[in-house]
């Protein structure tokens, strides 16, 4: 195929795929309101619900990931420069990339834990 032609699909893919993603996730939230709903749920404890569930660290977690995700691009193309080898890149990208997810859910953990411990010292006194 033509680059030409390829670069006309990347915006069209581009489009549908971010459409379909939104679309998905307005549906998706739509149904959890609507099962919760149907169990007999108010609104008030519908919103509490949809409120727990989203963790506190989600952004350190993200910001872990991401950090990673750099480190292993940067040190993918040192080694893809200094070696003349084309498999650096995906195999350092993936490596740390994982150890960033690793680090990320072991660092929301002691996190959560050291939290959780400190409200059952303050609920003690």
């Amino acid at each position: 195929m033509a680059p030409e032609v390829i670069g006309v699909f990347i915006p069209i893919i581009l489009f549908l795929v971010t459409g379909f993603i939104m679309l998905s996730y307005f549906y998706f939230n739509y149904r959890i309101r609507q099962n919760l709903l149907e169990k007999g749920l108010d609104a008030q404890s519908i919103k509490e619900f949809l409120e727990h569930k989203k963790g506190p660290y989600v952004l350190m977690k993200i910001g872990i990931i991401l950090m990673a995700f750099g480190i292993g691009l940067g040190l993918g193309l040192m080694l893809q420069d200094y070696t003349d080898k084309d498999y650096w890149i995906p195999f350092a990208l993936f490596t740390i990339t994982g150890i960033g997810f690793l680090m990320a859910n072991i660092a929301a953990e002691k996190l959560e834990a050291n939290l959780k411990s400190r409200l059952r010292t303050e609920n003690n006194l």
